[in-house]
């Protein structure tokens, strides 16, 4: 199977080499969707800030032992996304849980049923073009446990795939998708709350649990 083509392929190549541009312009390049990412799990900008400088330090210890068997771009999202983790925690700005893979992720049987279920006031593009939107869906996510808030983040906010989801975690394939799949149904049940039309509310059925 061919390697898919990294776009940072040749500057991750010559600043291997030692050469500072390749490895300034890398940094040009990703400094702000790490900053990004680093901001939507630990919250703060000084905490972030020290996250992205503490990520590209790793980067340049740990180039030379890149071995390019993911891109460039999955490499950095886990190392930014372990220095994020590791303020989050050292500095107690709320109660993680373990990313590690645990089975019980992986049982689609113990997927949340929605409690609220209504029509939404609204189409969901309409929704989501409102300015405030974005400030209740953020609020919506910073509600969820810390690793389906983690996965939710690089898959449908960071735009990586599954698998590239599961190198950034060092997670399953399998736990990403059962994860991914909660997230999403938590995120949509606390939305329906706020735009959910009342009249139209429904109770859940739950006989075949």
């Amino acid at each position: 199977m061919d390697r898919p083509v990294d776009a940072d392929g040749d500057l991750v190549r010559k600043a291997k080499g030692g050469d500072f541009d390749a490895f300034d312009a890398l940094v040009r390049r990703h400094q702000q969707r790490v900053f990004s990412l680093a901001s939507r799990i630990v919250g703060q900008r000084q905490d972030a800030e020290e996250a992205v400088q503490q990520t590209f330090l790793s980067v340049v210890e740990k180039i030379a032992d890149f071995r390019e068997e993911s891109a460039f771009a999955t490499w950095l999202t886990r190392i930014a996304t372990n220095h994020a983790l590791a303020l989050l925690r050292k500095r107690a700005v709320r109660r993680t849980v373990p990313l590690a893979d645990d089975r019980r992720d992986e049982d689609y049987s113990e997927v949340p049923h929605p409690e609220y279920i209504a029509q939404w006031r609204d189409t969901p593009e309409r929704i989501a073009a409102r300015r405030e939107t974005r400030q209740l869906l953020n609020e919506a996510l910073d509600r969820l446990d810390e690793k389906y808030r983690l996965v939710f983040l690089l898959r449908d906010v960071e735009g990586l795939s599954i698998e590239e989801t599961s190198q950034a975690l060092d997670i399953s394939v399998s736990n990403v998708k059962v994860r991914l799949l909660r997230a999403r149904l938590m995120l949509r049940e606390r939305l329906t709350h706020l735009f959910g039309d009342e009249s139209t509310r429904v109770e859940p059925d739950h006989k075949h649990e």
